[in-house]
């Protein structure tokens, strides 16, 4: 087995299947998120921060924390990845949903309109830190009651910003 070209700092399922789309060997590199010690990374924005500013800075933060922890556990150094996406619709960032209703509530609001999808990828080798954001403008058709209600049931509005893929059904 051959080392992993990269490390992940994300346990994304949606990363990593990238990841091997593009055939590029990696390790998942797992940051602390338990409640119990404290967290690595802690997701939110800072008083108007504009969403571009706030996912970079997640973006960067995650491969910035993953190089320390590499370096910290005594890893083979390889560069760090980290990466975050986030919706946002009038200037407001919509997180991942903390469950169905939530979700809902979030597709409602995007049913019909335009919104935007920001995801920065920060890389970090040697300590350097290069980043890039890419933004897409995506427009929903409006959505029926029963749509929502049926996508929102499936697990596939969970764990994703603004509860919602692309890639999926959605």
């Amino acid at each position: 087995m051959t080392a992993p070209a990269v490390y992940l700092a994300s346990k994304s399922p949606r990363r990593e299947e990238l990841l091997r789309q593009l055939g590029i060997d990696f390790a998942s590199l797992q940051l602390r998120e338990s409640s119990a010690r404290e967290r690595d990374i802690v997701e939110g924005a800072h008083d108007a921060e504009p969403p571009r500013h706030y996912v970079e800075r997640i973006a960067r933060t995650k491969a910035t924390i993953g190089w320390q922890r590499m370096l910290q556990r005594g890893l083979p150094p390889r560069p760090v990845l980290g990466a975050d996406t986030t919706v946002t619709l009038d200037g407001e960032i919509f997180g991942k949903p903390d469950g169905a209703a939530s979700a809902r509530a979030m597709l409602g609001r995007l049913s019909g309109r335009t919104h935007e999808v920001h995801t920065a990828v920060a890389l970090v080798c040697t300590g350097a830190v290069e980043l890039r954001l890419c933004s897409s403008t995506v427009r929903f058709r409006r959505l029926t009651d029963a749509e929502l209600d049926w996508y929102c049931t499936s697990d596939e509005s969970v764990d994703k910003a603004g509860g919602y893929g692309i890639q999926g059904r959605a």
